[in-house]
């Protein structure tokens, strides 16, 4: 089976996409694994990906950029040059490249079409070509009902929908890590405010979407119960022209908090310290969340996570750790579990659900069942092929000509004098 996925940047589906793992998982079962994407050659990730035998390609299909479209040639080869049984598309601007590419593509039989949905696009003439495919793949229920609801407004044919959560890499991400004495001590020294603090990791950036003036609320509320909290938020300490980041910034110091909350910046890479040193890791998202990824880290770490009571946080915390929920946007609710946990700790429980392992065999098994449709499909088309070659070598059997019965009549003879009657068969012609 030959299966080729494309993917508009490569750095940012590394943890959310198991990209790498996927792609490693097809070449050990003897599979073809071909990656489209718009990283460089000599790229760490894409050196990590021919080291684990993928067939590595690159063009440039950014995203909402029309200069993506004058990949469709480029792409029509690599098409024709690997004939794959499946297509695998990530995101909305490579689909559209791809439907153009495969209308005057010629390959032996065509490819069987997957995309994933990682979170709620618009239902709109933009996202119509990662919806016209064979599977669509969820990464939540949420998405799935969202998907649902669109497409039935929209009037559109229902598609194969098929939900598979992102996974974590438990090798990666074990249970009750602990960051080691060196990273400690570097950090402490990078950082000397954090150290002897209760550490409420905020594992994104800012932005209106993302939650950090419930931060605000929080430690403006718990800061006499306990002293030593400390907000730590993945990202920088200044951008220029954010208009949310300039305002989170000036409430912070209008209310006196700003001591209490540190930058650590957004490119690390070392994110699994950070939530595995955590005392509570916040969820906070303003919007639905339709993945969770560094929730579900967290959880895998052992970590205690709180978060709103809504979309993948629900979908994660619900069967994980219940009691990290909070009733979406309610400060006071909040505050409270957040006094709770830091009273009294507890992690939650290890867990084998939401891993690499379970998106990775239920993703190839999508692409088996589409190839032996495929494979199905084929000999269909095979054996009605030969039937029509049949009836055009031999032609059409005509009815056979019955011949006409001669008709045997029976007539009744009087023979000589007596008067008794025998009987006696005599033929006549046909009256035709």
């Amino acid at each position: 089976m030959k299966v080729m996925r494309l993917l508009s940047s490569l750095k940012h589906d590394e943890s959310e996409r198991g990209i790498f793992h996927l792609g490693r998982a097809l070449v050990k079962n003897e599979h073809t694994s071909i990656i489209i994407s718009s990283a460089n050659e000599d790229n760490d990730l894409v050196r990590r990906l021919k080291r684990d035998g993928n067939h590595y390609h690159q063009l440039y299909m950014n995203k909402k950029s029309w200069l993506s479209l004058l990949q469709v040639a480029p792409l029509r080869r690599l098409i024709e040059k690997y004939d794959p049984d499946i297509i695998h598309v990530h995101s909305r601007t490579p689909a559209w490249v791809l439907h153009l590419a495969l209308r005057r593509a010629r390959v032996k039989r065509r490819p069987k079409l997957v995309s994933t949905m990682y979170g709620f696009y618009p239902i709109n003439k933009y996202s119509q070509a990662l919806l016209d495919v064979h599977t669509i793949i969820t990464v939540s229920d949420s998405v799935t009902d969202y998907l649902k609801k669109g497409l039935r407004r929209e009037e559109l044919d229902p598609r194969v929908i098929k939900r598979i959560y992102r996974g974590v890499d438990t090798r990666r991400y074990p249970y009750r890590h602990n960051p080691s004495v060196y990273w400690l001590r570097h950090t402490f020294a990078e950082y000397p405010e954090l150290e002897n603090k209760k550490w409420l990791v905020f594992p994104t950036i800012i932005g209106k979407e993302y939650g950090q003036e419930w931060l605000i609320d929080i430690l403006g509320n718990l800061q006499e119960q306990f002293p030593n909290i400390h907000a730590i938020i993945m990202d920088d300490d200044y951008r220029a022209g954010d208009v949310a980041h300039e305002d989170f910034r000036q409430r912070s110091n209008t209310l006196g908090l700003a001591d209490r909350i540190t930058y650590v910046g957004s490119k690390r890479n070392d994110m699994r310290e950070w939530l595995s040193a955590a005392n509570v890791v916040m969820a906070l998202a303003n919007q639905p969340e339709s993945i969770g990824i560094n929730a579900l880290q967290a959880i895998h770490l052992g970590t205690p996570v709180i978060g709103w009571d809504q979309a993948a946080f629900s979908e994660i915390l619900r069967p994980l750790y219940p009691q990290g929920l909070v009733r979406k946007y309610n400060a006071n609710a909040l505050c409270k579990a957040v006094r709770n946990q830091l009273e009294s700790v507890t992690r939650p429980e290890m867990t084998n659900k939401f891993t690499m392992r379970e998106m990775i065999d239920e993703t190839i098994g999508v692409y088996k069942n589409l190839h032996e449709q495929a494979l199905a499909e084929e000999k269909a088309a095979a054996d009605a092929l030969a039937v029509r070659r049949h009836k055009k070598v031999f032609g059409v059997t005509s009815k056979p000509i019955i011949p006409k019965k001669t008709a045997n009549k029976v007539r009744l003879v009087k023979d000589m004098p007596n008067t008794s009657y025998s009987t006696k068969v005599t033929e006549e012609p046909n009256d035709a």
